[in-house]
């Protein structure tokens, strides 16, 4: 059925590698181990993280949102990129596999994967990764560390929401802006008036919602539990989504985890910016990557919601540290121009990942079967 798929016993057997990249973490399969039929495609997926069930307890899912994220890897003929892939943002209690969004942290696992897969050859003490995103049209360049010619995981680099250190990975995000859309703002307007709220609908990296956090009666430095335990809040939320996502020319987006969410407010603690980012129906541990550059293009445009909460300074290139419930995230933005005419050319982080073992996820066959027949 599909490439170095084995049975065993009453199951299927598939190769994977689960690694953690940033702040989340996830199987990795190659391209090749996996079925071209969409349909079944997705069911081993839901089969393998164990849902839907809200613990994931048959399966490796890790019953979160961040712990329940799949790559599907595979060369690239692309002038421009070594290999590509396809990200999965797997339901935990509901059948449903999302390819719509794309996943900056997971992007960062990929490179080293790719690498020891044989996908990319090492090139020398660090060894460049061009990697194109298939949900989104993406690219990203990662720079991974390979002295004497292998993958090296330790290192120094901290990011908040990961315990300890790890091996710096840099990663800069090219041809971001529109990435759904077509366009830096997809209304044709940096504020849009949706249930007497004010708020910006922008699309760089991931397309996302913003608002103010007085307009929602928040302070914006709101933990994640409580955030998460306010439900009027969250119908709120969901309510001017899918609103705004009409407007934004992505449509109905029920069910669905695109446009994203955040909220923003003032940093307190030495940042520039502080955002609660939301997945869409819950708030992030920490932040998303692709969310953080779009936050960070944002806070950089004059006119939105963000304009005046941080201080821009007069050149293209900079650092926008966006505080989160967990820590900080610093963004690298590469920017032209000003206003309507602002253009992101790029966006950086910087990123560790772990690779956290390797082997066979086995799926049963019955889920299998029922699919093809």
């Amino acid at each position: 059925m599909m490439k170095n798929t084995v049975i065993l016993n009453d199951q299927y057997a598939l190769p994977c590698v689960m690694m953690r990249g940033g702040t989340s973490k996830g199987p990795i399969f190659l391209e090749s181990d996996l079925p071209h039929d969409i349909a079944l495609r997705d069911q081993i997926l839901l089969a393998a993280m164990g849902s839907p069930d809200k613990r994931q307890i048959n399966g490796i899912g890790g019953a979160d949102t961040l712990t329940s994220k799949s790559c599907i890897v595979a060369p690239s003929s692309r002038p421009d990129a070594d290999v590509e892939f396809l990200f999965a943002q797997v339901a935990i209690d509901r059948a449903e596999v999302d390819v719509n969004p794309n996943c900056g942290n997971m992007t960062a696992a990929v490179a080293p994967f790719a690498i020891e897969a044989g996908l990319v050859p090492i090139t020398g003490d660090q060894t460049l990764v061009r990697i194109y995103n298939r949900n989104v049209g993406a690219l990203v360049d990662v720079l991974v560390a390979t002295p004497g010619g292998r993958v090296t995981y330790n290192g120094d680099a901290a990011i908040d929401g990961v315990p300890g250190t790890a091996s710096p990975l840099i990663l800069r995000f090219k041809n971001i802006m529109g990435s759904k859309t077509g366009q830096l703002l997809p209304t044709g307007k940096p504020i849009n008036y949706i249930d007497g709220v004010e708020v910006t609908c922008i699309d760089v990296a991931v397309p996302m919602v913003m608002f103010r956090a007085h307009d929602l009666g928040l302070t914006g430095h709101e933990s994640k539990a409580e955030l998460d335990e306010n439900a009027n809040l969250l119908a709120r939320l969901e309510a001017i989504r899918r609103k705004a996502s009409e407007l934004m020319g992505l449509g109905d987006c029920t069910g669905k985890v695109v446009p994203k969410m955040a909220i923003l407010s003032n940093p307190t603690r030495g940042g520039d910016i502080t955002s609660r980012y939301f997945v869409p129906h819950n708030c992030h541990a920490t932040h998303a990557v692709t969310g953080a550059i779009c936050v960070a293009a944002c806070a950089s445009l004059s006119g939105s919601i963000a304009d005046g909460m941080i201080d821009l300074k007069a050149m293209p290139q900079q650092w926008i540290q966006i505080e989160h419930p967990s820590g900080m995230i610093a963004v690298e933005l590469t920017l032209e121009g000003s206003g309507p005419n602002l253009s992101v050319v790029s966006g950086g982080v910087v990123r560790t990942a772990r690779r956290l073992f390797e082997g066979k996820v086995l799926v049963p066959e019955n889920i299998v079967k029922r699919v093809v027949t």
